[in-house]
């Protein structure tokens, strides 16, 4: 085989590049381990504080709002309901500005339903991040060192080849572990978040069209 002009320069330097990678790679590894671990936690914190809202809650809500007469009244529904504490502020502000133009608070409220949009998904891009790049890392780890595993079993050298492999085989167990957490949390919380937004947005929707009908002085149908 004839070797290119200056193959061997060009192997050398993927050669030190490939294994200076080695210790960022493990680093990596071992913090998208311990925050999957934290996060995890915080999950189970989240569930036993998490307010689940039935169908029929939400009815309840909806109707208790559509019997109010003015803003104030709206208000006082809104806090004695069973909605979680951020859904009530949000609510609260939208019922807090009858006299703004029903396109206005319209606009004012799909902002504020926005905002609660982009927190839930800064939430989910953190683990959603230690999902796909938690395996990555994981298969670096393994190929990395048995570039000079193979050399070594070339050279009759069996213990740097066994250290070599216990390297491999330890990132790829922790890369596909800390991506398994990470995706198992990401699932359950984007099922929550969605279940959250949908309930704000169909009271929020509710409370707009009783405040169109307050402001308008025209009665609100009963029955609705």
């Amino acid at each position: 085989m004839v070797a290119v002009p200056g193959s061997e320069f060009l192997s050398s330097i993927l050669h030190v590049i490939s294994q200076s990678l080695l210790i960022p790679v493990i680093v990596g590894l071992l913090a998208f381990m311990v925050y999957a671990i934290v996060a995890f936690g915080g999950l189970l914190s989240e569930y036993s504080s998490r307010i689940r809202l039935s169908t029929e809650e939400i009815e309840t809500i909806i109707n208790d709002l559509s019997r109010s007469r003015s803003s104030e009244e709206l208000i006082n529904i809104i806090k004695s309901s069973t909605l979680s504490d951020p859904q009530k502020e949000i609510v609260i502000k939208i019922a807090s500005n009858p006299d703004m133009g029903a396109k206005s608070r319209e606009a004012f409220a799909r902002k504020l339903i926005e905002a609660e949009e982009l927190k839930a998904a800064r939430s989910l891009e953190k683990t959603d991040v230690v999902t796909r790049l938690g395996p990555t890392l994981g298969l670096m780890g393994t190929l990395i060192p048995m570039g000079p595993g193979l050399a070594a079993l070339g050279a009759g050298d069996v213990n740097t080849l066994a250290q070599a492999i216990i390297i491999a085989f330890d990132t790829t167990v922790v890369g596909i572990g800390a991506g398994g957490i990470a995706y198992v949390i990401s699932k359950v919380r984007r099922r929550w978040y969605e279940e959250y937004l949908s309930n704000l947005e169909a009271v929020a929707e509710s409370v707009l069209e009783v405040l169109d009908h307050v402001k308008t002085k025209t009665p609100y149908p009963s029955g609705q």
